[in-house]
């Protein structure tokens, strides 16, 4: 994850080509050798979080303003380039930034979802208990890499679950757990609020819950959001790849106007 954000959002803006691409074959082998040695130290893993993120943030980059476009959807496509026919760097390739969420996220939502069951569901209160131990236990893990990316110039740090079931649940009920769920309104929620209003929406062809947690909401987001430009797009190997290509590029059409009219508002 902590990789995922520094590559995500220094590569569209490096000075020095390349360089964010060999920063991450660096530490990606720093991080299998960390991971396999014989032993993993706690102290020698809040170590390598900072040093990464000083690392990605003190990289040269360019002052120039890129649509920032959120990936979100089905866990497989999202997560996968092969499966989304290499989504982020498309992005970047057409000038803009991907900004994906982290996947680690989505374990919490699977723990938080237990609350829901146990006040609504009748499910016995250890469930939710034990779910929540767990939540914790992901934000232990998480914190030397939060503080690292709260305290960075680049970086934001990683979304907390409760507050994402908070943003999404005037628009869908967190009893909506099937695939991504309410989790996926959530995210874009956060992406949203975090100043990334354009967004691609994926999904494998005929995913029913995501059909409905990700398009089916679309319109409440537009009217609460009326800036909003968010795109839903199917992946599958019978799809057309010119199809998906041009409502990407009709999207990132819109973000570049929305930009360049912002920028007119700041210099009024």
């Amino acid at each position: 994850d902590i990789l995922m954000e520094c590559v995500y959002r220094m590569r569209p803006y490096e000075l020095e080509e390349g360089i964010v691409n060999r920063k991450h074959k660096i530490w990606e082998q720093r991080v299998i050798s960390f991971l396999s040695g014989s032993s993993i130290s706690h102290s020698q893993f809040k170590k390598m979080c900072r040093e990464m993120v000083h690392e990605f943030d003190t990289i040269p980059i360019s002052d120039v303003k890129k649509p920032r476009v959120g990936i979100v959807g089905e866990i497989l496509v999202k997560f996968l380039p092969a499966a989304n026919n290499h989504l982020a760097e498309l992005l970047e390739s057409e000038g803009a930034e991907a900004v994906v969420p982290d996947l680690i996220d989505f374990m919490c939502y699977c723990f938080y979802n237990q609350n829901f069951k146990v006040e609504n569901l009748g499910f016995k209160k250890s469930k939710a208990t034990m779910a929540n131990w767990g939540i914790k236990a992901i934000e232990w893990v998480r914190k030397p890499a939060s503080e690292a990316l709260a305290q960075s110039r680049h970086f934001a740090p990683p979304a907390d679950i409760r507050n994402l079931a908070k943003m999404a649940s005037p628009i869908v009920s967190t009893g909506n757990q099937t695939g991504e769920g309410w989790f996926l309104t959530g995210e874009m929620m956060e992406l949203i609020h975090g100043d990334v209003p354009n967004i691609v929406c994926i999904q494998p062809f005929g995913c029913l819950p995501n059909h409905i947690v990700g398009k089916g909401v679309i319109k409440e987001i537009r009217r609460e959001y009326p800036t909003a430009n968010i795109v839903a797009i199917d992946y599958d190997p019978g799809a057309s790849e010119v199809n998906q290509l041009n409502r990407i590029k009709l999207m990132l059409s819109t973000a570049q106007k929305n930009l360049k009219k912002a920028e007119e508002k700041m210099h009024k």
